[in-house]
């Protein structure tokens, strides 16, 4: 492994080079250790379709048969984004089932699930949705045509567990290891000041191109979502801020432009309506005594409240909010946003507040009507 590590280009914390999900590395080792299994041979290398659909080709650090099984393992190449898992090794073990199905299963140094509020079920491995799909994906299209109607998966990662201290996955109750993620299968580098310049560039760019309203998202999958509820929108309007609304927020106010529809998740909209400006998850934790006073206006019992201030994540206080049938505790939210976003503005900007659930479903906004 160390000879390939060397190989990976040296990261630079300011540079802007991207890089490739756990997820990513997880579905090309699945992918090249089914087709290998299938056809009985031996690779090298192995293209495969990241979730953004882009096709790319990984070099596979192993590729070895252990009597019906198949092993196969990629090195991530986290590009210049200063990610723990650069240089790990995602390793796949896979045996192919007359069974229909595609199971997925975390071996050593990928995490479990012993909480709830990820979005998983407790006890699952903690490979996030988008990965699932997409590792299932790319199994199921080599095992088309043969004989085979599934397989079993194990993903590992070695050091995975020491990995996994430098996140945040322990305190969320994942515990053994990292978790596979990733949304589109690229990393895109996380360089504070390179990112904050990138926002104030694009707003600068959209205010040249005439455009009076923005609308500020947290990443990729709540900017399509905006771009999905907002269809007259010009491309220009879209701006993705990241962790950096605070600073979204200053460049649009001294652009003189007033209108500005901020779009989230509860996670990051939960953080803004606390008075964080700046969200990054190393920076700022959600304030669960913030929920259960909000879930309270919205009539929420005082176990729920209780129930709420001991939740793992935002997610998961939403979780429990909806099964006590409390819906206004996202308005609330949004509501709180709108207010401190405003007043970090200066009152320059008009703010309103959208939240959807991580299926694109807008649960809600304020002002109510736009």
């Amino acid at each position: 492994m160390s000879n390939i590590v060397e190989q990976l280009k040296a990261r630079d914390p300011k540079g802007h080079r991207t890089g490739f999900t756990t997820g990513a590395c997880a579905a090309a080792a699945a992918k090249a250790a089914v087709r290998c299994l299938v056809h009985g041979t031996v690779l090298d290398k192995i293209e495969t379709t990241l979730p953004n659909r882009t096709k790319v080709v990984f070099v596979l650090r192993r590729c070895e048969r252990l009597g019906d099984q198949m092993i196969t393992s990629i090195i991530k190449d986290a590009g210049d984004d200063p990610d723990c898992t650069h240089g790990a090794e995602i390793t796949t073990l896979v045996a192919l089932k007359n069974e229909a199905g595609v199971d997925l299963i975390n071996g050593d140094g990928v995490g479990r699930i012993t909480k709830p509020g990820l979005g998983l079920e407790v006890g699952a491995p903690s490979i996030t949705t988008i990965p699932r799909r997409n590792i299932t994906e790319m199994v199921l299209e080599e095992l088309n045509g043969s004989a085979y109607l599934g397989a079993r998966v194990v993903i590992s990662v070695p050091r995975g567990q020491e990995m996994a201290k430098e996140t945040t996955n322990e305190r969320l109750g994942i515990i053994g290891g990292i978790s596979i993620l990733g949304t589109s299968g690229i990393v895109q580098p996380y360089s504070t000041a390179a990112f904050k310049a990138s926002v104030v560039q694009e707003i600068d760019v959209a205010h040249a191109h005439g455009v009076r309203q923005l609308v500020m998202t947290t990443g990729g999958k709540s900017e399509q979502f905006a771009i999905n509820h907002f269809p007259g929108f010009v491309q220009e309007s879209f701006i993705q801020v990241g962790d950096f609304i605070g600073v979204g927020l200053r460049a649009a106010a001294k652009k003189e432009i007033r209108d500005v529809r901020i779009v989230g998740m509860m996670g990051k909209l939960s953080k803004m309506a606390d008075g964080k400006m700046q969200t990054h998850v190393a920076g700022s934790q959600v304030n669960l005594d913030l929920l259960a006073r909000l879930a309270s206006e919205a009539g929420g019992s005082p176990s729920l409240c209780e129930e709420i201030k001991a939740a793992n994540t935002a997610r998961h206080a939403l979780e429990l909010a909806e099964k006590e049938n409390i819906k206004d505790i996202t308005k609330f939210v949004c509501r709180e946003v709108c207010r401190v976003a405003e007043s970090h503005a200066s009152g320059a900007v008009k703010v309103r507040t959208y939240l959807f659930d991580f299926d694109g479903k807008l649960l809600a906004q304020f002002p109510d009507k736009d």
